[in-house]
């Protein structure tokens, strides 16, 4: 006769625990408690943090509002033990637009703020850039095959980035500068993919978009100088980060995370990304400067 503890209960899939992170605790008007998922990270994922304050602030607008452009500022790591509070200040409530303040607090300090701006759905003027010409998704390596054939012989800290189960799949166009010293081209294309369903609401789906825009975006400003994020001398975090929402998207299907890098300097780097759908619809623009500092020789 087996006993409860022979059959463990299966862990939840990564983008179930994706959306229970997005799904805010409230605990007071204009107040809620989001929780990090316990992976063995050592800081918050700014992705997160910036799709659970971006939740926050959804959470206080009227229905009909969607989300346009968001501006934040990474002021502290986050913790990913203890709870981080939502503090959300409703700045404005016009006609047409609402915007709204959000401070991530930890230990009582403000580790992150949010500015996000909302608009009910108008008609318009419409253009947009063309999608680059890349190979489609399904002509490159995925994620297994790219642990089976490279994954012996690369980097510890490439081997845990990969091995390491994700709510969203990353197949890069190009593989190179996981493995080479040589110095780049500050531009990447990757094709991004949310690994299972991701409900048909333009809120949700516009926070895990949210949560992808964080991905890989300031890795490309280090391909200039033949270094990467799994640099151990190295000190990479986010310090700034804008996204303009222009059109709605499904999460169902691969989007097209195009990059590139116009200037390095002063410690920081700075990068731009536009997200296309797979039809070549400019769905999402996205703008960041991250810290990049050598550290100190002991």
């Amino acid at each position: 006769m087996s006993r409860p503890h022979d059959n463990p209960a299966p862990m939840p899939a990564p983008m179930d625990i994706l959306l229970q992170t997005l799904d805010l605790e409230k605990l007071e008007e204009n107040l809620f408690r989001g929780r990090s998922p316990q992976v063995g990270w050592q800081r918050v994922f700014g992705g997160q943090v910036i799709g659970q304050a971006l939740v926050a602030a959804q959470r206080t607008v009227s229905e009909g509002r969607y989300v346009h452009s968001l501006h934040a500022y990474f002021m502290r790591p986050g913790d990913p033990a203890v709870p981080i509070i939502y503090d959300v200040d409703r700045i404005r409530d016009g006609s047409s637009f609402a915007t709204r303040r959000v401070v991530a607090i930890q230990h009582g300090k403000a580790i992150f703020a949010l500015s996000a701006s909302f608009q009910f759905d108008e008609d318009g003027f419409d253009h947009q850039i063309a999608m680059p010409d890349v190979a489609p998704p399904e002509s490159l390596m995925g994620e297994q095959d790219i642990k089976e054939q490279f994954l012996v012989n690369a980097p510890e800290a490439v081997r845990r980035y990969w091995e390491r189960p994700r709510p969203i799949e990353i197949r890069p166009v190009s593989l190179k500068h996981y493995f080479s010293r040589d110095r780049l081209e500050p531009v990447q294309d990757v094709w991004v993919k949310a690994v299972g369903t991701v409900p048909d609401e333009r809120h949700i789906q516009a926070a895990v978009l949210a949560y992808i825009s964080d991905m890989t975006l300031l890795d490309t400003a280090l391909y200039a100088h033949g270094t990467s994020v799994f640099d151990r001398d190295l000190q990479v975090a986010s310090l700034d980060h804008a996204m303009w929402f222009h059109r709605p998207c499904r999460m169902d299907d691969w989007l097209l995370y195009t990059q590139d890098s116009p200037s390095a300097f002063g410690a920081r780097g700075m990068t731009r990304g536009s997200l296309f759908d797979r039809s070549g619809v400019l769905i999402a623009s996205v703008a960041q400067e991250g810290l990049i500092r050598k550290k100190a020789s002991e």
